[in-house]
């Protein structure tokens, strides 16, 4: 009897000392390692953007978010934004899918047309 009593703490004990990952910011952790890990097929430097989560929302096991980035020093919504569905895989977030969901490139709303981003090379043709 005081083995049952003692495996019930024991599992009880565990099960709460289970890590919360239900956090945007856990949701983020996981996108950069996806973005790091892919960087040789797609190209993209994780550490050169912006990443935030823009939204996000919890079902037992599995996260769905949309995540926008843009180039750093850039102002928000110069980038792009992408949805995600991950995973919990224990005491972290796996990217399962990933899917372009806002504009890529676009200036922000507002900004003025044709103008280059500050520090861009001038496009006058030099003869």
């Amino acid at each position: 009897m005081v083995m049952k009593h003692a495996f019930a703490a024991l599992a009880l004990l565990l099960a709460g000392c289970s890590k919360n990952i239900q956090t945007p910011d856990a949701v983020r952790q996981a996108v950069m390692d996806d973005v790091k890990n892919r960087a040789a097929k797609t190209g993209l430097i994780a550490d050169a953007m912006d990443v935030s989560v823009s939204s996000v929302s919890f079902a037992k096991d599995e996260a769905r978010a949309t995540v926008a980035f843009s180039p750093k020093g850039m102002p928000p919504g110069s980038g792009m934004s992408m949805d995600y569905v991950l995973t919990r895989k224990g005491d972290a977030w796996s990217v399962t899918s990933r899917q372009l969901s806002g504009p890529m490139g676009m200036p922000p709303a507002g900004a003025p047309a044709g103008q280059l981003p500050p520090g861009h090379p001038g496009t006058e043709s030099k003869q």
